[in-house]
């Protein structure tokens, strides 16, 4: 059930009042693709938008056991694509067969953010600032589990440089907290 949506740049009538915190609306431009998995092949799609990646690969995972996009990671990173990871320290700890060590290994940046009780973002930012910038979210971890039996939702979305913007600073500001990866402290 792959599909694939041309945002508008009409404003909606369902807008709400704001309050100090909650984030204002944005303009919807670009395209969003969707895939809902175990049905649709969402580790493909993810591993089509890295190999994609001209400049930059930046990632939020909570788990990480999908073999695939973990070695998309590391080819992006081996031709030069500067590539970053932030994780969850308790997901590395408790996850035996988790790749973050292999990933950081292969020479990818990998950071923990240990602030937080969970850091469930499940995101990337590829390319910001580019043209072909892409936000990749959703509930889908970066999990074998996630592709084939859990269901689990998956969002790309391009051409938007304001929400490509805001994912960026977020980021920005996980990592700004985050500590570098040391094997042996886990």
């Amino acid at each position: 059930m792959l599909m694939l949506f041309a945002a508008s740049t009409t404003s909606s009538a369902f807008e709400f009042p704001l309050d100090s915190r909650t984030p204002p609306a944005m303009t919807a431009s670009g395209t969003i693709q969707l895939a809902f998995s175990p049905e649709d092949d969402t580790g493909a799609l993810i591993v089509r938008a890295i190999q994609g990646a001209r400049r930059q690969v930046l990632v939020q995972a909570f788990s990480f056991t999908h073999r695939e996009i973990a070695q998309a990671l590391i080819e992006a990173k081996r031709r030069g694509v500067d590539v970053r990871l932030i994780a969850d320290g308790e997901q590395i700890r408790k996850m035996q067969r988790g790749l973050v060590p292999e990933i950081a290994a292969a020479g990818v940046l990998v950071f923990v953010d240990r602030v937080h009780d969970s850091a469930h973002n499940k995101i990337m930012v590829i390319d910001a600032g580019l043209p072909q910038a892409a936000v990749i979210t959703g509930s889908f971890n970066f999990t074998h589990a996630a592709q084939y039996r859990n269901a689990e939702n998956l969002l790309i979305f391009r051409g938007n440089p304001q929400l490509t913007q805001a994912y960026l600073k977020n980021w920005q500001q996980h990592r700004a907290h985050s500590q570098i990866f040391e094997a042996h402290r886990f």
